[in-house]
């Protein structure tokens, strides 16, 4: 039996999803005709109570644009130093915007309104770049799928607006957040500027990234989309996944949350781990004493994959393919485990 806890991206369509796929009415999204992507689109924006939604083939490239949208070349954003678009984009901020990073020093990854007003440059001294945008990340891929607390996210908005920055979550595991915190989509559209949401992580989609916001910033986002090269044509088969997971597959993200913190309970009791991460969500981060690598080669000869981290913290992500009966029996594997 194969078990990957790599990531939560490793989720294949299940056939109920294939069957909507293949029946998909479809046509050519680069001039807006296709009539599933424009439902898709029409259903993100209004769950967020948005102006506009449009498709992305990845998330990096959602985020990407927006942060676009937002910046003009050489101002700088705010954001935590685990952030995904500062870590995992391929340097896109400064390739693609010509942007810097002002990196926070937050806890699990979540960054508060306190140590972002500090941060702001003051916009007269012409010595520094002009601060314009903040982006937070919810849940925090890096921070070991960490939630913010929503009276947070709320007190960072009241600095953008005082201060006249950009607001954008990098909501790619956001649907995590709403049932582990039990919040809704809307009350995010009401705070944000901009969001961007993942289709193809834990609600199972095989591609597939929106990018959802208000007009004055939704105005440039296909334009911006072509230039990065994102013009898809029949990607409705695409889309009716997307439609799919988001009408079946948000409240059994619970069943993956569940089954992280099973984990977690029984890692704290295996003598060769030092430390387990709190668990919020799916995403599992523990340190143990002894060699990594080994760890990860003695499991992986027992058909279970998963990332190291490095300096021993390791990782592992539950998903919709993480079945039960891999759980027991994974659970099983982990308490026979000796390094």
């Amino acid at each position: 039996m194969k078990i990957d806890l790599r990531s939560d991206t490793v989720t294949k369509p299940t056939k109920e999803m294939l069957n909507v796929m293949m029946q998909a009415d479809v046509g050519d999204d680069v001039y807006k005709e296709d009539p599933t992507v424009n439902a898709l689109e029409e259903k993100v924006a209004k769950m967020f109570g948005k102006d506009k939604a449009l498709f992305f083939p990845s998330g990096s490239m959602a985020n990407q644009a927006a942060i676009k949208l937002h910046t003009q070349p050489g101002e700088q954003l705010i954001a935590d130093q685990y952030a995904h678009i500062f870590n995992y984009e391929g340097g896109g901020v400064s390739f693609n915007s010509g942007v810097s990073c002002k990196l926070l020093n937050g806890h699990r990854g979540m960054i508060n309104a306190k140590q972002i007003k500090e941060a702001i440059n003051p916009p007269d001294f012409y010595h520094s770049p002009l601060t314009s945008l903040v982006c937070i990340e919810n849940t925090t891929n890096k921070g070991g799928g960490a939630c913010y607390d929503f009276n947070e996210i709320i007190k960072i908005k009241e600095v953008c607006t005082d201060h006249n920055l950009g607001y954008h979550l990098d909501g790619a595991r956001i649907w995590n957040a709403l049932v582990a915190k039990n919040e809704t989509a809307a009350q995010y559209g009401e705070v944000f500027d901009t969001i961007s949401v993942c289709l193809s992580k834990g609600l199972g989609a095989p591609i597939g990234s929106i990018l959802i916001g208000d007009d004055k910033f939704m105005e440039n986002a296909i334009r911006i989309r072509k230039i990065l090269g994102g013009g898809m044509r029949q990607v409705g088969y695409l889309a009716a996944a997307g439609l799919y997971a988001l009408e079946n597959n948000i409240n059994r993200l619970l069943e993956d949350h569940q089954k992280a913190k099973e984990i977690g309970e029984l890692l704290k009791t295996l003598p060769f781990v030092i430390n387990v991460e709190p668990i919020d969500t799916n995403i599992v981060i523990f340190t143990i004493d002894g060699d990594e690598e080994k760890f990860i080669k003695t499991m992986e000869d027992k058909s279970v994959l998963f990332y190291g981290m490095g300096q021993g913290k390791l990782r592992f992500v539950t998903h919709l393919d993480y079945t039960q009966k891999m759980h027991e029996h994974f659970l099983e594997l982990l308490q026979k485990t000796m390094l």
